[in-house]
């Protein structure tokens, strides 16, 4: 199963002392959900997302989102576990900073990571606490899922590991937005090349439809930044 380095990251999942496992009961689904609820699980298990498990010590519920396409996406209540880990206080960068530091430059470049948190492999010891429950039969997480509480901070600090000598130079990175700038054209080619390099390295992948190359302005985070 692709995925980034493990060297570079793993999410784990430490617990406070004298948590107590929380095991969700079963919640009903519309039937509509239901099937479609089997079908994205299915689809996970086949690219290795998931594993069957049996006798987890944690269980939470499946919570589908209807999407635009009227498919769900399937999202987990980790709540009680969320409430049993304590805080990660790796820092997300101020938005302003970073849209202050990508402003002024001439050519930009915009990637986003392919299935965001999905590329991040949970640390062995911890999957399990990840299970949820259906009526199909009771699964854990091989990857990082959406919905616990770290997170957000676990891939970035795999993002700051892997751009800590580009970033404030050739790159500027927001979890899973990066953004590549330059001054000018030749300049721009260079650090693309590093860029690429670096993910090819430790195993990044990004998401070819959500990339942007070579422009002079485009939204990020809410605000539009230009030379």
């Amino acid at each position: 199963m692709p995925g980034l380095d493990p060297s570079i990251v793993q999410h784990r999942l430490p617990l406070l002392p004298h948590a107590r496992p929380v095991k969700q009961k079963l919640r009903r689904l519309h039937p509509r959900w239901s099937l479609q609820v089997k079908e994205e699980i299915q689809k996970q298990l086949s690219v290795g997302f998931l594993l069957v498990v049996k006798y987890p010590e944690w269980l939470a519920n499946v919570v589908p989102v209807p999407k635009k396409d009227g498919k769900v996406r399937v999202c987990v209540d980790f709540r009680d576990l969320n409430k049993a880990s304590p805080k990660d206080d790796f820092p997300l960068p101020h938005i302003d900073m970073l849209v202050d530091s990508t402003t002024g430059h001439s050519m930009l470049s915009f990637m986003d990571g392919f299935s965001r948190y999905s590329q991040i492999l949970m640390a062995p010891e911890d999957m399990e606490n990840t299970s949820f429950i259906t009526e199909w039969g009771t699964y854990c997480y091989r990857v990082m899922p959406f919905g616990l509480k770290n997170a957000g901070a676990t891939y970035q600090r795999a993002a700051t590991t892997l751009f800590h000598d580009m970033m404030h130079r050739d790159v500027e990175v927001y979890v899973d937005d990066m953004i590549v700038k330059s001054r000018g054209r030749s300049d721009h080619l260079a650090a693309l090349e590093r860029f690429f390099e670096r993910i090819r390295q430790f195993r990044l992948r990004l998401n070819p439809k959500k990339c942007t190359f070579g422009v002079t302005s485009r939204k990020l985070l809410g605000y539009m930044v230009s030379e």
